[in-house]
């Protein structure tokens, strides 16, 4: 079955449905007060075929609404479909008393947001899941200028941690025999490195010495979720250019790699941000490809290190830096460093011990590493394994990274217990070499020459 076509479908519908009951109604433009009597409605309906309509009769109001009246829809999901107090003290001085399972679950019901069955009932409709998605990716774009919606989001977190769970997704290998609709979708969301042309998607999936997978959810359709691409190798790489140009130290012949190397994650739903697919994805890729190639022996990633030249631009007018570090990380700025050997062994000094002391002991402000990409495999239960010197000489890997390219270990006898240490105590898995660094740089903070 093509899910794609059934899938525009009902959205084809849908948005039809709700041009006619516009234009045959007050021929006026939806705003959200309408918007907003239409899910009190919804809310009001017993019935499930009434239900279902007035829930295609919302969301085709909200995709009616321009981006202003977005803003105040959310606005009012915050302030009227709220918990209602009385009723959270009615049904807690109940529970104080009695104490009981049934006392507690009026409480559970009592402290729930009218949103979450809101969004429940609008889910009711044929396609109401993507569009909730996409009404989840409209309000992540409004939270940072108003932090007051963060409430809303936090229920969408809630449901969609439920209905895309790891049991309802489906992982499916991506290869040049995949439909073109979703290899398009493949194009377009690589968020990581761009895939210029065909010619260049080809080239990461046809060769043998190239994987992709990706997850799917039933009602998603044939839009990926998740999706990870993956170079087979001798040994660990430690540069991302040969291997998107098909010239790195792969292998012709599959069977004889020994490491898997994940090059390249890329979430494709804006409106899914901060619902785990990662971790589940990485692992069970894993053991698709142990099942597949049982000889191999590592499995690490390639991963850029975004925030980290910005990072150093910072410690550059930090005058409790040691002057000398600061003058060469000012050599940063001088077009082409990476192409002088001589300027580039300075930089490599300073600034690889550096990138280990960043990744190892920098926090945000919940106690977890600063930089994102180490968040997300460290909490995987990877090893920091490896720091990689010039390791994307792309335009974007100098402006984000300052070059460098670090490989997160996946030990299928250490994820567990790496992921139980730091989700306890924040604890950074890391080699003997990455803590040599980290000791190196404490020094140089210092002013302190290594001995």
């Amino acid at each position: 079955m093509n899910m794609t076509f059934l899938q525009e479908m009902f959205q084809s519908i849908t948005r039809r449905d709700a041009l006619l009951r516009r234009r045959q109604g007050d021929g006026t433009t939806p705003d959200h007060r309408r918007l907003i009597k239409a899910c009190h409605a919804l809310l009001e309906s017993d019935g499930e075929a009434s239900s279902i309509a007035l829930a295609s009769r919302a969301l085709g109001m909200y995709q009616g609404l321009e981006p202003q009246e977005r803003q105040r829809f959310f606005e009012r999901l915050a302030s009227d479909f709220t918990a209602e107090p009385a009723e959270i003290d009615a049904a807690y001085a109940r529970y104080a008393k009695q104490r009981d399972n049934a006392s507690l679950e009026v409480l559970f019901e009592a402290c729930e947001p009218r949103r979450q069955e809101l969004i429940r009932r609008l889910n009711l409709t044929s396609g109401g899941t993507v569009e909730l998605v996409r009404m989840r990716a409209d309000l992540l774009g409004l939270l940072r200028d108003h932090p007051e919606l963060s409430a809303i989001d936090a229920d969408f977190a809630h449901l969609f941690g439920s209905w895309f769970n790891r049991g309802f997704l489906m992982l499916k290998r991506i290869d040049w025999d995949t439909q073109a609709s979703i290899l398009e979708k493949i194009i377009r969301y690589e968020a990581v490195h761009e895939i210029r042309d065909w010619n260049d998607l080809r080239r990461r999936l046809d060769a043998r010495d190239r994987r992709c997978f990706a997850f799917f959810h039933p009602a998603i359709g044939d839009d990926p979720l998740i999706f990870v691409e993956v170079a087979l190798h001798k040994g660990l790489p430690a540069r991302i250019q040969p291997i998107l140009a098909g010239r790195d130290a792969g292998v012709d012949d599959p069977e004889i790699a020994d490491t898997a190397a994940f090059f390249g994650i890329s979430n494709c739903q804006t409106g899914l941000r901060g619902i785990s697919f990662g971790n589940f994805l990485i692992k069970q890729v894993v053991q698709e490809l142990k099942q597949e190639l049982p000889q191999l022996r590592y499995f690490v990633t390639l991963s850029p290190v975004p925030g980290f030249a910005q990072w150093l631009a910072e410690r550059r007018d930090d005058e409790a830096l040691p002057e000398a570090i600061r003058k060469t990380l000012a050599e940063l700025e001088t077009p082409g460093w990476h192409e002088t050997p001589e300027r580039a062994e300075r930089l490599k000094a300073v600034i690889k011990p550096l990138a280990a002391l960043y990744l190892v002991d920098e926090k945000n402000a919940r106690g977890l590493p600063l930089n994102p990409v180490a968040r997300f495999h460290l909490g995987n239960g990877a090893e920091l394994h490896r720091i990689n010197w010039l390791g994307d000489v792309s335009a974007k890997g100098l402006r984000q990274s300052a070059g460098l390219m670090v490989n997160y270990l996946y030990v299928l006898d250490d994820i567990e217990r790496n992921h139980e240490n730091y989700t306890a105590n924040a604890s950074v898995a890391r080699s003997s070499e990455v803590k040599d660094l980290a000791r190196k740089a404490r020094k140089l903070v210092k002013g302190e020459t290594s001995k």
